[in-house]
């Protein structure tokens, strides 16, 4: 296993009202310096959530919402902060509820994945949600979000969307469809 790199120095060098931009400087065992620079969650950091929302055996639900990051409206799994006092599965049901008007009887974590791990240090918990019912939250949305459905037999053709590019949902959908594949809960 290799050494991780020694940290010479740490420091903040600007903030917003989301993040941080933290300053690395390090010595990698090879007596080699660099300076990086990550992205550091603020306040808290108790994480976030996305969901795989199944609306049948084949069906994922995906919700429509402005990203500043694209400055456009893209689709995607439904997704938000985990709040202080939630675990995992709480915060999954209630952004579900907020985001797409559904909650889940039954949910399960699926895995954590890196948002980019080569500048950020946010991590998500991806969350199986299947039998679904209607019930609504108030969210922290601006306006309503718009529901669609992707099948889990079409996930190829879903990155040729033109409102689909977020990686992590894709990688998401996949890791659900092929989770319910080995246990024989997805017929081909």
């Amino acid at each position: 296993m290799r050494q991780k790199p020694t940290v010479l120095a740490r420091e903040i060098v600007a903030s917003s009202r989301l993040f941080r931009v933290e300053e690395l400087q390090l010595r990698f065992s090879n007596g080699v310096e660099r300076t990086y620079e990550r992205l550091v969650g603020k306040g808290s950091g108790y994480g976030a959530v996305m969901i795989v929302a199944l609306a049948d055996a084949e069906n994922a639900l995906l919700v429509e919402e402005y990203c500043g990051g694209t400055d456009r409206y893209e689709l995607s799994l439904p997704k938000g902060l985990i709040e202080p006092g939630e675990d995992v599965l709480e915060a999954a049901n209630r952004e579900l509820k907020e985001e797409a008007g559904f909650g889940a009887r039954r949910l399960e974590l699926l895995t954590e994945l890196s948002l980019s791990p080569g500048y950020m240090s946010q991590k998500i918990q991806v969350v199986l949600a299947r039998d679904l019912y209607p019930e609504r939250l108030p969210g922290d949305e601006p306006e309503p979000m718009r529901l669609d459905k992707v099948s889990l037999h079409e996930l190829s053709s879903l990155v040729q969307h033109p409102q689909f590019s977020e990686g992590r949902a894709l990688a998401a959908l996949y890791l659900a469809r092929d989770l319910l594949t080995q246990r024989g809960e997805f017929g081909q």
